[in-house]
């Protein structure tokens, strides 16, 4: 089916829209722009949604706005945003009167015409994402990147021909329910995240399964190895499996030894190149690397793996270096909202920061985190919802009493910015690299990493040091 072909298979349908963010927007206008009856439904006000609101008035879009917005579903079919889970109750109470629930990712999976990549995990797949998007490209490939970064995909299907590639970073929340097959899938890693969002642990685990339980033997699905659930979901698949670790070999797939890169299949190992020669810092980042191999196998030859890797400079709000100002290094970490992605950064970067840590609350534990900080901070700035429980991890540890690490709570993100500058001396580095979502103050992490830097970027001299 063509997406043409869908959008009129729709038309005779009362259609409900959950969601005027990044990812419905485009879905929202492609069916009012083909005559659909079509419901937005948001939190927000028209005053809060301000040029949106007007946009989607002036399309002949219904609205629901406000705190009871999921009141009285009953639409044919109904596009929930990722944030909102399948067992929300208004949704469960819909769907028990006939309502169809989808997503704006669901319908891409359907239409998609060429090959698909999806990359999904707790800490590492927007950066196992993007490189796997770079490896293709400088192959020859043409490649479509989108889910949960890049842009929205389903409006790009008319473009797309089966011998390209869509690569897809698919988040818990999107996969929740979700009906996919990709070709290829990936799961970087699993840790305790998004617990604020799940029923609990075990659904958050289920919910990554989704990305492959649909493939069959023709398809791959690529695993940590050292991950202690990859065992779970290696039970679970029915696709042939390829592995990845930086501590042992692999039968099939890539891995680390000694500071070598490899690649192997059926136990033949390639020697693709030394992890040194990685542009961007980190172990972490050697096993995005390793990540990334794997799934490009067959697809695309070593030499290119070696290029890319050695040429690439990192994704956006991923330890990038935004300034340095009277001898101080600033560097924008803002995609870290776990505390494992944190505790990975720290162990990258060549000397002890002053870090910036803080924001929405997850409900995940922060203990290992008030170790990490203990061992690899130079001194710590505690800002936003989660500041409580962040000095608490920080005072609990067994490691802070020998430290002494210096931390301070401030009540602003902006002020902490501004406290952080103000500490440092030549040679420091500052890094915001938070271990939290932004939705205590920002609407995601982009959002926050530009707002820092365009602080950093506004700092004068007389603003950095006592």
């Amino acid at each position: 089916m063509t997406l043409n072909e869908y959008v009129d298979s729709v038309k005779e349908k009362r259609i409900a829209v959950v969601g005027a963010g990044v990812s419905n927007m485009p879905l929202i206008r492609l069916l009012l722009e083909n005559g659909c009856d079509v419901t937005v439904c948001d939190k927000r006000s028209l005053d809060e949604m301000g040029d949106k609101g007007v946009e989607l008035k002036a399309l002949g879009a219904s609205l629901k706005l406000g705190e009871d917005y999921l009141e009285g579903l009953d639409h044919d079919l109904i596009f929930r945003t990722p944030g909102l889970m399948p067992f929300d109750p208004h949704l469960l109470a819909a769907a028990e009167k006939g309502s169809e629930i989808t997503s704006e990712m669901e319908v891409f999976f359907a239409l998609c015409p060429c090959r698909k990549i999806a990359v999904t995990g707790s800490d590492g797949k927007t950066t196992t994402t993007t490189v796997i998007s770079e490896l293709l490209k400088a192959s020859g490939h043409t490649v479509h990147l989108g889910g949960n970064i890049g842009r929205p995909l389903l409006c790009d299907v008319p473009l797309m021909r089966p011998a390209d590639f869509a690569v897809l970073e698919l988040s818990s929340f999107q996969l929740h329910s979700m009906s996919c097959r990709p070709d290829v899938a990936v799961i970087t890693n699993i840790s305790p995240n998004h617990l604020d969002k799940h029923k609990d642990y075990q659904d958050y685990i289920d919910a990554k399964k989704t990305i492959f339980t649909a493939q069959t033997a023709e398809d791959r699905l690529v695993l940590n190895l050292d991950d202690g659930h990859s065992a779970y979901y290696a039970a679970a698949a029915r696709s042939r499996i390829s592995y990845f670790s930086d501590k042992s070999r692999v039968e099939n797939g890539a891995y680390c030894l000694d500071g070598v890169l490899y690649r192997v299949q059926d136990g033949r190992a390639r020697r693709i190149m030394e992890a040194a020669e990685i542009r961007i810092p980190g172990e972490h980042n050697v096993q995005n690397y390793l990540a990334a191999f794997s799934a490009t196998e067959g697809l695309v030859p070593d030499e290119v793996c070696h290029s890319v890797a050695a040429c690439f400079a990192g994704v956006e709000h991923r330890l990038e270096q935004v300034r340095e100002i009277k001898g101080v290094l600033f560097i924008n970490d803002s995609i870290a909202s776990s505390p494992s992605r944190t505790a990975a950064g720290l162990r990258a970067l060549k000397r002890k920061p002053i870090i910036i840590v803080g924001g929405y609350d997850k409900h995940i534990a922060f203990d290992g985190l008030g170790d990490d900080l203990c061992r690899y901070a130079r001194r710590v700035f505690i800002t936003g919802a989660t500041a409580g429980k962040i000095r608490s991890a920080i005072e609990a540890s067994p490691l802070y009493p020998e430290s002494k690490l210096p931390f301070e709570v401030i009540d602003g993100f902006d002020d902490a910015v501004r406290a952080a500058a103000a500490s440092a001396e030549s040679g420091d580095i500052v890094i915001l690299s938070p271990a939290c979502a932004s939705f205590d103050a920002f609407p995601n992490f982009a959002a926050r990493g530009n707002h820092f830097k365009k602080m950093v970027m506004e700092l004068r001299d007389e603003d950095i040091g006592y």
